[in-house]
């Protein structure tokens, strides 16, 4: 999966959490640092996406992959610490929404809905 997070401390506890639960986890700073992964070959089951990023924002860098054919199917979870956000997500046609601080349930349970399960 691939985490889009300008919070280094958010960004590193998500991946943690995540790969201590098995998952393999690519982070980037901001919406143009993920694109670029992307366009070098990355294909993550899902993108966690915050909106609020320096560079290329999350409402940016979505427009983007919507409009590339072979990352437009990729599902996106935003998450944002704005609970306005969950309407932007809708909006922006996002699979699900959580909202920082992100309940470690809810994000284990919203990931393995879209991630196989991790093997081992």
């Amino acid at each position: 999966m691939l985490l889009v997070e300008d919070d280094p401390d958010i960004r590193e506890a998500i991946t943690e959490i995540l790969r201590d639960e098995g998952y393999r986890v690519l982070g980037a700073e901001h919406g143009r640092q993920a694109l670029d992964l992307l366009r070098e070959g990355a294909r993550p089951a899902l993108i966690l996406l915050d909106l609020m990023m320096p560079v290329m924002n999350g409402w940016q860098f979505r427009e983007a992959q919507k409009a590339d054919a072979s990352l437009a199917p990729i599902p996106v979870v935003v998450i944002s610490a704005d609970a306005a956000a969950a309407r932007e997500a809708v909006h922006i046609g996002a699979s699900a929404f959580l909202q920082k601080p992100i309940d470690l349930d809810e994000l284990l349970g919203t990931v393995a809905r879209y991630c196989p399960p991790p093997v081992g």
